[in-house]
């Protein structure tokens, strides 16, 4: 038998002339463009928008042109550009929190205009959207996405005297937890790994501390996040659900500040100040908490803490010019008597440098370390495990501004994954367990991205793209071989899936091509704006995954483990298709959100009954290549402006999943049928609002109510030489209670007229209030005494009070 491998170098090649070519028809189209636009007498406007205050950037400014009926919002470094005819024009700035801007300008030369904007002064009414900023949501056509700035989360109401990025998506449409307990969130119908997290532009394998409780950013240090749910822009890739891109502040290149808060659980401090005034600057933070205390509220005999670190420095070289410096570091602290230890975290660094090659044209190199690392300690039998996956990311992202109608975004990301699905060593000499190295695996993921923003008329509005993705499994590596090319096969007598026999094996060298993907994602999006409050829009994506969670639970648990697309385990590939209609009431105080998708995901990895996935070095034997569809109608009705604000989000949703026969005598798993997926939440409300009584009290509520999560409950018992064995009927045919909860908060301001030296606030709050014992799980046992059945919940969390003291100076 004869094997060919394609090396490393084959690779490469293949990929530098896509991207060359790539680049030279861009090239070829902006010089085009560009001379006509001359003869047209056509200048362009462009500049940086700041804080006044601390001269962050800012993302997502609204600046328009009403002359024209036109504008533009700047990108994630707070850049915009715009072209527009020779002539006299009013330019109109809005941003949530901060001063309207109006100026006149005469446009006969390319000029380039920075603004600074200043903080709003009201006090009672800062949660005011303008009718600019409410106008632009309904003409922009981008959908399914939800904005939120670190200023709007924490107006929110704020539970264990904290603002939390992952709690306040968590009350958005299409959005629910993982499981009470759980890391994660679940988007849509899809599972948690099917959501890429990042953190200035780096992926974060696990977004939670603690059970899910806290969130891992910090937000003190985050200035800005977007959740695409759908529709999402051609430059991501690599998930199959959603995207949430999160981005941390740059420092105050103006003055020092502190600021930071000490609870009950957890305590924080960040500063921030100017390396050179006006040119550079720092940021520093950290968190820690003391949540064993906080788990001594609840039936666990155990003890958990966390801490974190964030950090960044920026500088501008010059005005076309500017490098950041950017990272995290995270650590989890888990044990139970002393006889279970567990610690897990995530780690990033990222540097990037902004390039301006003209007033149109802006570029963001990016060089990009990610690690997830989690360890396991089991005293009890002298066992120690460690696991890890690291990416190196190198990312080149290009945006041209083509005129007041069209943007394109361009460019390339390469990631080279390293996993080590686990390393097993005694901890000591009486250990009856032995050293064992799983099988480390590499990959490589290549892509080219290209995409425009079209307003095609005052009406129509597009955003379209194409992204071009490939994967490549790379040795060193041993691969199996099976009968048939089947890891899996099926016990036609007994009717249940059992694993494969390896009939040999092919072992590759250091960067041999195992085996190798390639896909195209479309892109679309688009508006048509009915009238001046109201539009309908449209989307479709696709996204192809190619890294593999393996677990057997619902959402992704520290245990989990991160696996590779290959011969046996392929890719994920979602379509999603949404439609939608969107209207502002009453001169933008209410806005309306109603949302239809349909979803379908093909390759979605499924398990065998009995598959062991624990140390398991041919994982291929116990997983089958099946579907998932999700469908639902999601509402989000808002009240933006008023002493009270806040909004309802109601989603009616279906989640299901299916792994047929590979041949007609095969019975699949559940008998080949569709059962509810682990994500399934039919029905889903969340309510949130803030009541600003006055400047020193601020009142919060969130309620959430919603299904319970799916499960497979067992439906009798047999014996089986004196044992009693349970037997089950379809998967995830049963369901535990409902979940709901409801969180109180209150925020006291001594001195809210102070604006200069130490400033601070008390924060008190009761994390569901009526102590409602949700289920976490419900297992089945025989009671001891009686010798009946019995059944069990276990619940994490009760009611939990907290108070915070939070200062600034």
């Amino acid at each position: 038998m004869t094997f060919v491998f394609q090396n490393q170098n084959m690779i490469s090649k293949k990929f530098f002339y896509l991207f060359v070519l790539f680049l030279s028809a861009l090239a070829s189209f902006s010089q085009d463009t560009g001379s006509s636009e001359a003869a047209k007498q056509k200048f362009t406007l462009s500049g940086t928008i700041t804080d006044a205050k601390s001269n962050e950037t800012l993302i997502g400014v609204n600046i328009s042109i009403p002359e024209l009926k036109t504008g533009v919002t700047t990108n994630e470094y707070g850049f915009y550009s715009i072209t527009l005819p020779k002539g006299n024009y009013t330019i109109q700035i809005t941003y949530l929190g901060f001063q309207n801007v109006e100026e006149k300008i005469q446009l006969v030369q390319n000029t380039k205009k920075n603004f600074k904007l200043g903080n709003s002064e009201q006090q009672l009414d800062e949660i005011v959207v303008t009718s600019n900023k409410k106008s632009a949501n309904i003409k922009a056509p981008e959908m399914s996405v939800n904005k939120l700035s670190i200023a709007t989360i924490k107006k929110m109401p704020v539970v264990l005297g904290e603002a939390d990025v992952l709690k306040s998506i968590l009350l958005l449409p299409g959005v629910t937890n993982a499981g009470e307990g759980q890391s994660g969130f679940n988007v849509r119908g899809g599972g948690a790994d099917q959501n890429l997290v990042l953190l200035d532009e780096a992926t974060i394998f696990n977004s939670s501390h603690v059970f899910g409780f806290f969130s891992v950013f910090n937000p003190d240090a985050i200035k800005d996040l977007k959740l695409y749910k759908g529709g999402i822009p051609a430059h991501y890739g690599g998930r199959a659900s959603s995207v949430l891109d999160i981005y941390q502040k740059e420092g105050n290149s103006n003055t020092f500040h502190m600021n930071g808060g000490i609870g009950l659980i957890s305590s924080r401090l960040l500063a921030e100040g100017p390396i050179v005034k006006d040119k550079g600057s720092f940021l520093v933070g950290g968190r820690t908490s003391y949540a064993h205390l906080f788990l001594m509220l609840t039936d666990n005999e155990n003890s958990a803490s966390f801490y974190d670190l964030n950090a960044k420095l920026n500088y501008k070289l010059n005005d076309n010019n500017s490098l950041y410096v950017s990272g995290y570091f995270g650590r989890d602290f888990f044990n139970i008597s002393e006889e279970f230890e567990n610690t897990y975290g995530n780690s990033t660094f990222n540097l990037r440098w902004n390039h301006l090659f003209s007033e149109k044209h802006f570029s963001n190199l990016s060089a990009i370390f990610s690690d997830y690392y989690y360890g396991l300690t089991l005293s009890s039998i002298g066992f120690d495990w460690q696991s890890s996956i690291k990416n190196f990311n190198f990312k080149y992202n290009l945006k041209y501004y083509l005129n007041d109608k069209i943007k394109l975004t361009y460019g390339l990301n390469t990631i080279y994954y390293k996993f080590n699905p686990g390393t097993i060593k005694p901890i000591d000499s009486n250990s009856i367990i032995n050293y064992n190295q799983l099988d480390k695996k590499n990959a490589f993921e290549p892509s080219l991205y290209v995409e425009a923003e079209h307003q095609a008329s005052q009406k129509l509005s597009f955003m379209y793209g194409l992204r071009f993705s490939m994967f490549y499994r790379l040795g060193p590596s041993k691969v199996n071989l099976y009968e048939n090319n089947q890891a899996v096969t099926y016990n036609d007598q007994l009717k249940i899936y059992e694993k494969g026999v390896p009939i040999g094996s092919v072992s590759y060298g250091y960067n041999d091509v195992v085996t190798s993907f390639s896909n195209l994602e479309p892109r679309f999006s688009g508006s048509y704006l009915l009238n001046e409050e109201s539009s309908i829009k449209a989307s479709y994506n696709r996204m192809v995954q190619y890294l593999q969670l393996v677990s057997n639970t619902a959402s992704p648990t520290p245990l989990d483990i991160w696996t590779p697309s290959d011969q046996y385990i392929k890719p994920q590939i979602a379509d999603q298709v949404a439609v939608g209609y969107f209207r502002n009431f009453k001169d933008d105080m209410y806005s309306l959100e109603v949302e239809s998708f349909y979803k379908e995901v093909k390759n979605r990895i499924d398990y065998i009954d009995g598959a062991d996935l624990i140390a398991n070095n041919a994982i291929e034997q116990v997983v089958l290549n099946g579907q998932l569809r999700a469908y639902g109608l999601e509402l989000m009705l808002r009240k933006n402006t008023g002493k009270m604000n806040g909004w309802i989000a109601y989603t009616l949703s279906n989640s299901e999943q299916q792994t047929p026969g590979r041949t007609p005598n095969e019975s699949g798993i559940n008998n080949g049928n569709w059962y509810k997926s682990g994500y399934h939440k039919l029905h889903n409300l969340a309510i949130t609002t803030t009541y600003n009584l006055n400047p020193k009290w601020t009142f919060g509520g969130n309620f959430i109510i919603q299904s319970g999560q799916p499960v497979t409950f067992p439906n009798g018992q047999y014996e089986y030489q004196g044992i009693n064995v349970p037997s089950y009927d379809a998967r995830n045919a049963n369901n535990l209670p409902l979940y709901h909860h409801l969180d109180l908060s209150a925020t006291y301001v001594p001195k809210p007229e102070k604006r200069k030296g130490w400033q601070s606030e008390w924060v008190f709050s009761v994390y569901n209030i009526y102590n409602r014992k949700n289920a976490a799980s419900i297992s089945f046992r025989e009671n001891q005494t009686s010798g009946s059945n019995e059944a069990v919940k276990l619940s994490i969390f009760g009611a939990v009070p907290s108070v915070s003291y939070n200062f600034k100076f």
